[in-house]
């Protein structure tokens, strides 16, 4: 999916919600324990009732990986569903890979072809030979960790070298990456105060939102720095949504969260 594609949604849709697809099976409701593939019956019916009020859909990869092989062949079957029926979806592999050259090439592969997601995370610690194999893939996205949600953020990101931070470096010297046209960037909710700053460096980037909601960042405080001309935020939540509700009725639960935020950003676009 085009950048272009996904301010379209974004527009008609007038939401720039990505839900997270973090499926523990010690949340979800009991009796989808009885299905064949538990993860991928709750992700399709949180799918099927959210489809409309978002315009991105992220699983991170760890809560598949953690159930071996079945919880691989739950996420191929969540994103073959999403790329058949909501294909207009711009779906995100919340893997946060980053190596060296071919393996990195080999990650890339693993999500763009084989997966066929639009967008994967990345983490720049390695540099620009660990980013740039992601970016070579035409028509999807690189999503690099820049500023990032949790306590530990302050450990590196926001350490001063030649009185300027991390964080700040790692913004600036993306931008000099071959295809970095394909870049976008996770800059946690929790760290509002600091995306005035970051859109002095890339004013038109997209960025990948996490925080909102169970972790406390606030959407409008988001919005007051974040937003660019082309909208430029994807504001994901997880936990706040899909978590809603235990029992049978649990995705229009979700489903009600979800119309919640949406409601809020049309009134901020």
């Amino acid at each position: 999916m085009t950048t272009q594609e996904l301010v379209a949604q974004i527009k008609k849709k007038k939401s720039f919600l990505c839900i997270g697809l973090d499926v523990d099976l010690n949340k979800i409701p009991e009796h989808l324990l009885k299905e064949e593939d538990p993860i991928f019956e709750f992700n399709k019916a949180i799918i099927d009732a959210t489809h409309h009020l978002c315009v991105a859909y992220k699983p991170n990869t760890a809560f598949y990986e953690a159930y071996g092989l079945k919880g691989w062949k739950s996420l191929e079957k969540t994103i073959n569903y999403l790329n058949k029926k909501y294909p207009e979806i711009y779906t995100i592999a919340d893997a946060k890979r980053g190596d060296i050259g071919n393996t990195s090439t080999m990650y890339a592969k693993a999500f763009f072809e084989d997966l066929a997601f639009d967008s994967v995370t990345v983490a720049p610690y390695m540099g620009k030979d660990s980013v740039e194999p992601f970016l070579a893939f035409e028509n999807k996205h690189t999503i690099m960790l820049a500023l990032t949600s949790n306590e530990g953020a302050f450990d590196f990101q926001t350490k001063k070298i030649d009185d300027l931070e991390v964080y700040k470096h790692v913004l600036e010297t993306s931008k000099n990456w071959q295809n970095s046209k394909n870049l976008m960037y996770v800059v946690g909710a929790t760290k509002a105060e600091y995306f005035k700053e970051i859109r002095k460096i890339v004013p038109n980037s997209f960025l990948l939102v996490p925080g909102v909601g169970a972790q406390g960042g606030n959407l409008e405080d988001v919005c007051k720095y974040g937003l660019s001309k082309n909208i430029g935020l994807l504001i994901n939540s997880s936990r706040g949504i899909i978590y809603a509700s235990k029992d049978v009725n649990f995705a229009n639960e979700a489903a009600k969260k979800a119309k919640e935020l949406q409601v809020k950003m049309a009134t901020l676009i």
